[in-house]
């Protein structure tokens, strides 16, 4: 597995240290740093990331970490193409059917990384959760 597109709730794990959730996302982070898999990230998720990281940090500082972030990943873009697909799609949660939606753009995604796995059912890309993608990757690599 070499190419993953991170769900925003595992990178909000990451990035506001949510523990336990935030140990097994930043492994995959530093598999990234270390140059043996690429992260992909929708640009939905910034302004869902700053929503909820400015709870707890200062504007400079969230902004500082979403610059990070857009240093550390791949950031796909949310075209018209992307919304019109997400309206019309099977998906409980609109934001999941973006975030499906912005991921088969890539075409080159091994897996969507999540833990809310239930909620890409119909999804066409393999779905996994942090852990599920840690131990195939590390199986990989062995």
């Amino acid at each position: 597995m070499k190419y993953l597109f991170i769900d925003t709730n595992v990178l909000i794990d990451f990035l506001a240290d949510r523990k336990p959730f935030s140990l097994e996302a930043a492994k995959l982070f530093d598999y990234s740093f270390k140059k043996k898999l690429t992260i992909y990230v929708a640009a939905v998720s910034f302004n869902n990331i700053y929503y909820i990281l400015r709870q707890s940090c200062s504007h400079l500082v969230t902004i500082k970490i979403l610059n990070e972030l857009q240093e550390w990943a791949e950031v796909t873009d949310v075209s018209k193409e992307v919304i019109r697909k997400s309206l019309k799609s099977e998906f409980k949660d609109f934001e999941d059917a973006i975030q499906y939606n912005c991921a088969k753009t890539i075409g080159k995604i091994d897996c969507i990384v999540t833990r809310d796995t239930k909620d890409f059912k119909t999804s066409s890309i393999p779905v996994m959760t942090p852990r599920e993608a840690l131990t195939m990757i590390e199986s990989i690599s062995s």
